[in-house]
Order: C-alpha cells, then structure tokens, then sequence
C-alpha cells in the first residue's frame, strides 16, 4: 500500500509545482492537461491551461495534485503536510520561502520536541508544519506526560 497526498488549487497547480520544485528541491514527474496533452513541466514553458493531474516528488515522497473547478474549491483545512530537516538552518530557509506571501499560523521557533518548529499556510493555501526535532537522546530524557504543556527535561 501507498499512501500520498492529494491537493487541490484554483487554478494554481503549475505554479505551486513549480515553486516546490525550486523551493524545496522536487522533481514535477507529470502533468495531464485540460485538452488531454500530457506534459514534462520541467522542461515546458507555461501553457495557460488547467492541470487535470499531476504528481511531483519531494524528499523522496510522491504529492499528487490537480486544478479544481472554481465553485468546488474548498479551502484546505484539517491537515498539514509535514517536512522534516536535520539542520535548523536548513528548517528556517524552508519556512521563509513557504511564508513568502503565505500566512504564519505558529512562527519557527525552539519547541521542547524541536530544534525549530514552524506552522505556515502557503501562498496556494497549502498547510505545512516545518519540524527540525531535537537530538534522539534529548527526547529520550523527556518524563511521560500526559499533555504537550506537562513535557519537562528530566
């Protein structure tokens, strides 16, 4: 079994890919236009058009995604795709560029789990967490708890 994310955009699937594709280092693998032409978004200049569907590879995982019709769009709400990075730096420079026109929900941050942390909607009304966690034995040391305010360092 696979399991994938499925987004939706009005309108703005080739230009969130492509934002990905540079941002976040993914390789858009296929596009299926509104007039039944398939595409290499990679290599083709934009053409204007609906995208019926399209897959792009990020971190080694596959995001699939397609144009909505206007009056079916709905904002996404209850989700948030997830990226995690092993350097801070790394974490931030992500968050910026997700940020750049989008909407901050929880700024990147130190959290007790968490190097840095962040929450941020995208300019295409993507939802994303930016997690950079902390070292495995430092979240070894953490007491049980029984609610994310009760986490203290032993």
């Amino acid at each position: 079994m696979q399991l994938n994310a499925y987004l939706n955009f009005k309108g703005q699937t080739e230009e969130a890919f492509r934002f990905y594709e540079r941002m976040l280092g993914g390789t858009i693998e296929f596009a299926l236009l509104e007039h039944g032409a398939t595409a290499d978004l990679s290599t083709r200049a934009p053409w204007g058009e609906s995208v019926l569907h399209g897959r792009i590879n990020i971190g080694g995982q596959t995001v699939m995604a397609s144009d909505c019709p206007p009056d079916r769009y709905a904002t996404p709400q209850g989700f948030s795709l997830n990226l995690g990075y092993k350097e801070p730096a790394e974490a931030e420079r992500v968050f910026a560029a997700l940020s750049d026109g989008g909407q901050v929900q929880m700024p990147i941050q130190e959290t007790f789990w968490a190097q840095r942390f962040g929450m941020v909607v995208d300019r295409f009304g993507t939802p994303w967490m930016i997690n950079c966690e902390k070292a495995r034995m430092e979240l070894e040391n953490m007491r049980p708890c029984k609610t994310a305010n009760e986490a203290v360092a032993v």
